[in-house]
């Protein structure tokens, strides 16, 4: 694997995802492990590999990313967004691929506080008559 790649960081809820982008075949390591390893379920690769299918570059680039924070779901939608970045850093012709279809974009939402007098964010104590 060659030293020249290029780096973007993508992020969803609490996940934080480091990606780095090296010509090649197409594998891609996620905290040193093959992805159907480290995310079994299919739905969660397809999730991953959505912007090299999109772009039609699946088999360009290997990729190595580091990913850590949140749960299974936001640290794939957090690979997915710097796997997107580090395309765009690649060639920013892919921009108007990528953009159309929420890619490029970060995802706010967060978990929403607790508040005081309140069982959850937003649900109260049950409520007892008597």
């Amino acid at each position: 694997m060659s030293t020249e790649f290029n780096y973007a960081t993508g992020r969803r809820k609490t996940a934080v995802a480091r990606t780095r982008l090296y010509p090649g075949n197409g594998t891609i390591k996620i905290n040193g492990r093959p992805l159907e390893n480290y995310f079994p379920r299919k739905s969660l690769q397809m999730i991953i590999r959505q912007p090299l299918v999109h772009t039609k570059l699946l088999d360009k680039y290997d990729i190595k990313i580091n990913v850590s924070g949140g749960g299974v779901s936001g640290q794939a939608e957090a690979v997915r967004h710097g796997i997107s970045r580090a395309l765009l850093e690649v060639n920013p012709e892919l921009r108007s691929l990528l953009k159309p279809v929420g890619f490029l974009t970060r995802d706010a939402r967060q978990k929403e506080r607790k508040k005081y007098g309140l069982r959850a964010a937003r649900a109260k104590y049950q409520y007892s008559k008597r």
